[in-house]
């Protein structure tokens, strides 16, 4: 794959309670997320950037998965990479070690910073403040779900001035062990906006309505199912053209919703399936 241009905005970071890596970008470039986020559950993420060398993010990765550490991934990329001046890259280890770099001759404002879980850096910005608002929105977000975390981080670097040409694409990738659909994939969150006025206000959006079909309320907070919500689910369901007992007609109406992973049995009900049943 040849390289590409992509002046942009990013951040890699992990949160090593929750078991995930992941990477937010933003970009004046058509579809920045083909290029920019890599990431592997348990391994780490890798942002490739500037004048992009797309091959940085499968071989960032590998160099991980082989036990190295995130300063080791970037000298070993760029010692042997004759076009590492132009190059931005920024990586997070499996254990939450961190390393930027920027090439001497990436278009300016270019720069980049890194601390404990996360790298951020940016090229042809407006000026510093885009990456000092990347790194402190992840640092004063500490506790909450990494993905918000990293639309949190985005939002914020645009509106300290972002890229310098504007704005046109945005995308995430968090990883997860086992934390994709049903259990069966690590990514959590994919989620990309190739061409778009407000990227990131789009991201956001689509973000908003992957946390309803797939995100996970816990199991303490959802509501038991007595005789009388029962007979409120089937009469709401039959209205809806969904007949039978509720073991039948709940999972076929949330299988239309797209809402099958938030719903095990009918002894208990997720709030958020409720809302939306009550809502239709």
């Amino acid at each position: 794959m040849a390289d590409a241009l992509v002046a942009t905005y990013s951040i890699a970071a992990c949160d090593l309670e929750g078991g995930r890596w992941g990477v937010a970008t933003q970009s004046k470039f058509l579809a920045v997320g083909s290029i920019v986020p890599w990431a592997e559950a348990g391994v780490g993420a890798v942002a490739t950037q500037a004048y992009a060398n797309p091959r940085y993010g499968p071989a960032g990765l590998a160099l991980l998965r082989e036990g190295a550490t995130a300063a080791d991934v970037v000298q070993q990329l760029t010692s042997t990479d004759e076009g590492r001046a132009q190059r931005q890259l920024g990586v997070v280890d499996a254990d939450g070690g961190s390393a930027s770099y920027t090439g001497a001759e990436c278009y300016a404002w270019a720069g980049g910073t890194s601390g404990p879980g996360f790298a951020a850096q940016g090229n042809i910005l407006v000026g510093p403040e885009t990456v000092t608002a990347l790194a402190d929105t992840f640092t004063a977000t500490a506790g909450q779900p990494l993905a918000e975390r990293l639309l949190d981080c985005l939002a914020a670097a645009q509106a300290a001035g972002g890229d310098s040409r504007g704005q046109q694409s945005a995308a995430i990738l968090v990883v997860e062990k086992g934390g994709g659909y049903a259990g069966l994939s690590d990514v959590l969150v994919d989620l990309r906006v190739d061409d778009h006025r407000q990227p990131i206000e789009e991201l956001a959006r689509l973000y908003a309505m992957h946390d309803l079909l797939f995100g996970k309320t816990p199991r303490s907070q959802w509501v038991t199912v007595d005789a009388e919500l029962k007979a409120e689910l089937v009469d709401k369901l039959g209205r809806l053209g969904y007949d039978g007992s509720l073991e039948e007609a709940l999972p076929a109406w949330a299988g239309t919703e797209n809402l099958e992973e938030r719903v095990d049995g009918v002894e208990q009900l997720d709030p958020v399936v409720l809302r939306e049943l009550r809502a239709r």
